[in-house]
Formats: C-alpha cells, sequence, structure tokens
C-alpha cells in the first residue's frame, strides 16, 4: 500500500488494543518521524515546475474551500546520517519554526503565526523533512514570504538553539519510556546492522546534546538548497499564481554547485549475513513478535514495491488467508504486514500479538503461512483485483484532505520523484501474479532475516521462546 505504517504506532497500539494507522509501508521512522503517504494522483492532477535554481514546485490545486497549504520538502533526514550526525535532521526541523532575518524570536514568530491564521508543523522522517503552513488563500503571498524567510535566513540564536535542544532531547526521554522503542531499535540495528544510524530519524541522544549551531549552519549548507529541494502547494490556488510567486520569493536562491548526494552519497546497506533471532525483555502484558527482511529499493527494483504494496493490502484483509488461519483461529490477537517505500532499501515486516501460552504456536503459525506465501490458491484473482481497486478508492478518499495530501506529496518527491508518484496508480494497476511472485521469492521466502519478541520476564518463564524459535528453526 501506498500509505505508511508505522512500526512504532503499530507495536504500541499492539500493547495496548489494536488501533493502528494507515498502511503502505512500514516505516522505522520514530519519534520525530511521523509518517503517512498515499497513493499517486493521475498525472493530469499534478502540475509541476522546475525553477532555474533547480527548486521543484509541485501544484495541487482544489478549490473547494479558500484553503492552502505551502509545505517545504528537503531532501534530508537519517539516511544523510552517520553516527555524528544522527539527530540532526531532526534538531535542525525544530529550529526551522524560530527567529530569522525577518522575525527576531520565537515569540514575534508566534504572534505573525497568528495574525496570519496559520497552522504549522514539520516531520522528521528517514528521507524526507517537511515544513508546512496551512492558512486562508488569499495568505499565499504572506505564507510563501514567510516560507522563504524561515527557509533562507535562519539566525539558529543560541538561546533558541539551547531550548530546542533539550525539546528534542525530550522527546528521546519520551521514546525511551515506551517499551516499544527497545523492539523497533533493535529491529532497526539488526536489519541495517552497518549503518543503523541511517534509520533512525529520531536521532542519538549524545549527537543532539553535544550539538551546535556550527553544525545546524552544516546541515543548511549541505541540504538546504533550492536543487535538493521541493515547493508543494495545495488547495484553493492557480498553479500559474504559485509558479510566479514561487519564482518571486525562491528564484534568487542560489543553487548548490554540487549535489549533495554526488558529494555525501547515500550509504549501500549490505545484505543480511544470516537470520538472527533475539528477545528483548520489557514490562509489557502480551508478546509482541515482529519479523523483519530487507526489501527493494527505488531506482533498483521499483516493480517489486507495486508487487510488495498489492500483496500487503492482501493480507491486511480480514478475508485472507494470511488473517484467518492466524487471527480467527485464535493464535494471535492482531497481525500486520507490510512494506516501507524508500530509496536506500525499504524494510518489510510482519508484527503479531498473542499471550504467552501461545507464543509458541504462533510463530509456528507464521513462519508456516510464509512458506505459503507462492502457493497458487492462497490468494484469488479475485482478492487480487480487489485489493488493486480498494488502493485506489482509498487514494481517491485521502485526497479529501488536500493539506494532508501536501506531505504525501512532499514524502513521494524525496524518496520516489514525481515521475514514480505519478505514474503509481497505472503501476499497481499493471501488477500481476508473476510479479508477487517475484517480490516474495526475491525478498522473503528463504532469505536472511530478524525474528524478535518483546516480553516480559514473567510471560518469558511460561513461554521459553528461544532465538531459534523466533527465526522458524
Amino acid at each position: 500500500m501506498k500509505r505508511i505504517f508505522v512500526i512504532l504506532a503499530l507495536t504500541i497500539s499492539l500493547i495496548a488494543p489494536l488501533a493502528a494507522q494507515p498502511m503502505k509501508s512500514l516505516p522505522f521512522a520514530q519519534g520525530a518521524a511521523a509518517t503517512k503517504t498515499a497513493i499517486a494522483k493521475p498525472v493530469a492532477d499534478i502540475a509541476s515546475k522546475v525553477l532555474a535554481n533547480g527548486l521543484e514546485v509541485v501544484v495541487l490545486e482544489d478549490h473547494s474551500v479558500p484553503v492552502v497549504t505551502i509545505e517545504l520538502a528537503v531532501r534530508n533526514g537519517s539516511f544523510t546520517e552517520p553516527p555524528e550526525l544522527n539527530g540532526l535532521s531532526h534538531l535542525y526541523e525544530h529550529m526551522f519554526f524560530k527567529a530569522n532575518r525577518a522575525i527576531a524570536n520565537q515569540e514575534q514568530y508566534l504572534q505573525k503565526i497568528g495574525q496570519l491564521g496559520i497552522a504549522y508543523n514539520g516531520e522528521t522522517r528517514e528521507e524526507v523533512v517537511e515544513y508546512y503552513f496551512t492558512t486562508t488563500s488569499p495568505n499565499l503571498r504572506a505564507a510563501m514570504n514567510f516560507m522563504r524567510d524561515a527557509t533562507r535566513y535562519p539566525l539558529f540564536d543560541e538561546k533558541e538553539f539551547e531550548r530546542e535542544r533539550q525539546v528534542v532531547i525530550g522527546e528521546i526521554d519520551r521514546n525511551e519510556s515506551e517499551p516499544a522503542y527497545y523492539l523497533n531499535k533493535e529491529m532497526t540495528e539488526r536489519l541495517f546492522y552497518k549503518y543503523p544510524s541511517r534509520k533512525q530519524a529520531l536521532g542519538n541522544r549524545q549527537t543532539v546534546s553535544t550539538a551546535t549551531t556550527a553544525m545546524m549552519r552544516l546541515i543548511q549548507s549541505r541540504y538546504y538548497v533550492p536543487n535538493n529541494s521541493a515547493l508543494v502547494v495545495t488547495g484553493d490556488v492557480q498553479a500559474a499564481d504559485v509558479y510566479k510567486t514561487a519564482q518571486e520569493f525562491f528564484g534568487e536562491w542560489p543553487r548548490r554547485e554540487k549535489d549533495p548526494f554526488v558529494e555525501f552519497p547515500l550509504v549501500e546497506h549490505p545484505p543480511l549475513p544470516k537470520s538472527e533471532g533475539s528477545i528483548i525483555k520489557q514490562p509489557v502484558t502480551n508478546v509482541i513478535m515482529e519479523i523483519g527482511w530487507q526489501g527493494p529499493s527505488i531506482g533498483k527494483d521499483n516493480a517489486a514495491t507495486y508487487a510488495a504494496d498489492v500483496f500487503s493490502f492482501i493480507m491486511q484483509q480480514p478475508d485472507s488467508r494470511f488473517q484467518r488461519n492466524l487471527v480467527d483461529s485464535g493464535l494471535v490477537n492482531g497481525v500486520a504486514i507490510g512494506y516501507y517505500t524508500q530509496r536506500n532499501v525499504g524494510p518489510i515486516n510482519i508484527v503479531a500479538q498473542t499471550t504467552p501460552d501461545k507464543a509458541k504456536a504462533a510463530l509456528h503459525a507464521i513462519y508456516n503461512e510464509i512458506a505459503h506465501f507462492n502457493d497458487k490458491d492462497y490468494y484469488t484473482d479475485e482478492q487480487l483485483e480487489s485489493a488493486k481497486a480498494l488502493l485506489e478508492a482509498d487514494d481517491l478518499y485521502s485526497r479529501e484532505k488536500f493539506d494532508e495530501y501536501a506531505k504525501t506529496l512532499g514524502f513521494w518527491w524525496s524518496s520516489t520523484g514525481i515521475d514514480y508518484f505519478r505514474g503509481y496508480l497505472g503501476n499497481l494497476r499493471r501488477t500481476s501474479r508473476a510479479e508477487i511472485s517475484r517480490y516474495i521469492t526475491t525478498y522473503i521466502q528463504g532469505k536472511s532475516h530478524i525474528g524478535l519478541a518483546l516480553i516480559s520476564e514473567q510471560a518469558q518463564q511460561q513461554a521459553k521462546l528461544t532465538p531459534e524459535d523466533l527465526i522458524g528453526q
């Protein structure tokens, strides 16, 4: 599915009662990295233009209400961060809404926000950082001007910086107070064992604690440049007017001479050499089990990403064999499967909740289902076609919230590029059984994986899970 399901949110919802959120892809984003996504709109609905300095302007018109959302999307996030920089993209996000050349301090910033009737926020994920303003359409120019000053002319006031550094550390504290955090962290560190910082959007406590404003300037000079950014505008606007206003406010923003991803290339996550299992002891009531694989990357195996989305959606439906054999049987209280679309290796995950007395049987049943994923009768032709139709219908529904859709557009622009996004629905419709089969055999069946269990000490005495159980041996 082209919607993101945060692993952390899912595991928390499984620890409490099941009440998770949308699906496509299960990102490994933590605290800072809220996630969202959707399926691409048809070409005719999404207008785009690249300015001479490399800034891409993406416009989605919706004249139903006189409201507009303006977003700056930057190809930044944890995938740019070696250990010594891990967390700085997140910290920079916090500093975006602070003093700049036009506004002396945060108090004046908030006052100006109130005058313009702007709702604002930002998000840091693995492969994008997004900042957005939502206001009434008559305030388009004022909001664009506001965005320009925040983007190009931050002051990085030392007092504000220290305050926001403590705010980010507080976010880390809150995440570390959640048992599910340790499941997520363990999966990330094992699945992406050589470069785990590249998948940890929340950041590292030590790095954030010792960060300086000079480091913020470093991040700005590398990534906050027009040829690494997109301006996404949705709502009650005309594309031609947006292009003109964008040129006025951002046209003189000097492009970076060298592409940051040429100068600072992404790492290559090595494949898992072997399957590994691990037990994480935390004070939880039930048992949360997670199995993870390294999945396809955009730009390397696009076809598998479409197949992954369709297959995951089929498996999520209550009438699927996967759900019936695991949930309806009573072996698990809830189970989810998903793939998170990423340019730099997207993870595939199965997460399930059960009770200590059923843990071993549930694991055995899950691996038995995995072994049958490629059976010809594992899902029907009707389920395949229904999944495609439901995914498209879900996208149509998600467009109703065009302010949220701006974040969707920003995410896909950064991780996949606008052409992938535009062509998504068509490629989804063409997904065949053969392509799903290739996805399963290439990335899941017989492939090295990580198996984890989040369980209390008392529950483990009853369950007696072993690392071998967790990897299906």
